[in-house]
């Protein structure tokens, strides 16, 4: 069953139309069951052959389980007080047990808020404290292992003291990246999910039934959760989360099966995967699909070379989920807009058209004006309509009176050999933060840049590092005063350096890719 529908739960009635060959059924559900009872949950996610394989975790999940399973923990989940228009707080690990409690969290028609386990106290405690949920839901014993792909976990609900419920229609609570500064709350209705999900279903390329999709990506995060889990479950494409974040776990989860697989993830990850130098023939791995950043020419022509499989793009924001595509590479750097999305230029900044504001609590007013969001990505639109991503908005700063674009900076470095990533900053001056494969790649840098860029847009410092600092997201992080940070620290444990040296960071087939 192919999912091409108008959902609109902000207005009266859900209308959801299901194609079959030949076929078009439309069904009209009142707003109260599809959007405060969850009936989208079964509707749509957990429909079709219950023999089917939905998800692989280690081992196989047939759909007819994973209803089983969300039956229980929907029933665990009322006994403990969650009813329609409650809130809820998912703070797990990738795992089983995390799928089922938010899947249970919104059949309740709960506002489900989507916290990564790999958060410290601290931030979960401030994180609790912006949200106010009635309900926790957590493992009940830490868990550890960041190589894991998955783990499994028993958990335990925990009643909050001072909890709320939801304050908007929102279903899904998410936290920004907070890769430039601090995280903001986003509301996703189940309107925009399906409107999302619409989008996947249209796109020509992304997985289908009868295919799988290795999701890297983390499950708890828009591209991960939505790009991978319910696209997965609404399209019928088994979902698979590898055993280990490792080249090799990667590399074993591909092998595990015949049929079709894409795998979901971010740049630093295809970097990493192209670094090993003879991997296995895999004739099922179609191609890979990536999002959060942008990827260097070295890495795409390595990665398509030795795999043998495509380099797909996505440009998309916690706030609205994918917004353009190159899912073959063939329109590199252009991207065309996704079905749907209202999609403009003004003044260099990349608008989005929505219906109201992503934003839950207080907000920056000017980021969403006139029912356009302003997302602070600088881009262009050609003639055919294509979309091209510059970077930031502040990524374009002025060095004694010339203008210098800090992505193209950034693009230099990572197309450098040896070079696995890069950020670029400005302060006082132009700072880069690199990582490295040898000692070799570090040493060549700054005869490498001389020749590459002009004199103003260089760098005056290099620091190199084992790797670099990332969000929870995968992105790389842009405040230079956590950068420097690391670069301390590693400093103290003798593994930076500043200037054109470097620290080895070998790449060996079990390297991590998260």
């Amino acid at each position: 069953m192919n999912l091409a529908a108008r959902r609109n739960c902000e207005g009266r009635r859900l209308d959801s139309v299901f194609r079959w060959v030949g076929i078009s059924v439309r069904i009209a559900v009142p707003k109260k069951a599809a959007c405060l009872e969850g009936a989208w949950i079964d509707d749509i996610l957990l429909e079709g052959d219950g023999s089917r394989t939905a998800l692989h975790l280690g081992r196989p999940v047939t759909l007819d389980e994973l209803r089983l399973l969300v039956d229980g923990e929907q029933e665990r989940l009322r006994a403990a007080g969650l009813v329609g228009g409650g809130t809820l707080a998912v703070r797990m690990p990738p795992s089983l047990a995390c799928v089922v409690t938010m899947l249970a969290g919104w059949r309740t028609g709960a506002q489900v808020a989507l916290l990564d386990h790999r958060l410290t106290t601290y931030e979960v405690g401030k994180a609790i404290a912006r949200l106010t949920p009635q309900l926790v839901a957590e493992p009940v014993e830490e868990v550890s292992g960041r190589l894991r792909g998955f783990f499994d976990v028993t958990t335990r609900i925990t009643p909050l003291h001072g909890g709320r419920p939801a304050g908007s229609a929102d279903a899904l609570l998410q936290l920004s990246s907070g890769s430039t500064g601090p995280s903001k709350v986003i509301g996703r209705t189940v309107g925009s999910l399906l409107a999302e999900l619409d989008r996947y279903a249209q796109l020509d390329g992304f997985p289908r039934r009868g295919e799988r999709t290795v999701v890297l990506a983390s499950v708890v995060h828009v591209l991960g959760l939505v790009g991978g889990l319910l696209h997965g479950l609404a399209s019928g494409a088994e979902v698979v989360l590898p055993g280990t974040q490792t080249v090799d776990g990667v590399l074993r989860a591909v092998a595990a099966g015949d049929a079709p697989i894409t795998l979901l993830g971010v740049p630093s990850q295809t970097a990493l995967l192209a670094a090993h130098r003879t991997p296995p023939r895999l004739p099922q791995l179609r191609r890979m699909i990536v999002g959060g950043e942008l990827v260097g020419a070295d890495v795409r022509e390595r990665f398509t070379r030795r795999y043998d499989a495509e380099l797909g793009v996505m440009y998309g924001m916690t706030e609205v989920g994918v917004i353009a595509t190159d899912l073959t590479g063939s329109t590199a750097p252009g991207l065309t807009p996704a079905p749907g999305m209202k999609v403009r230029v003004d003044e260099g900044q990349i608008l989005l058209g929505l219906p109201r504001t992503p934003y839950v609590g207080p907000a920056d007013p000017t980021r969403f004006v006139d029912g356009w969001l302003r997302t602070k990505d600088a881009g262009s639109l050609d003639a055919a309509g294509l979309l091209t991503v510059h970077g930031r908005l502040d990524a374009q700063v002025s060095v004694g009176g010339l203008k210098v674009d800090l992505a193209e900076v950034e693009e230099v470095l990572t197309s450098l050999p040896g070079v696995t990533g890069a950020v670029v900053v400005h302060g006082a001056g132009i700072e880069a933060f690199v990582s490295v494969t040898g000692q070799e790649a570090g040493d060549g840098l700054a005869a490498l840049l001389a020749a590459r860029l002009a004199p103003y847009k260089r760098p005056r410092a290099v620091h190199t590092l084992s790797e670099i600092p990332r969000t929870v997201t995968g992105k790389p992080v842009r405040n230079a005063d956590v950068l420097r940070a690391a670069v301390r620290a590693a400093a103290s444990a003798g593994g930076s350096e500043t200037g054109p040296g470097s620290d080895p960071a070998h790449l060996e087939p079990d390297s991590a890719l998260a």
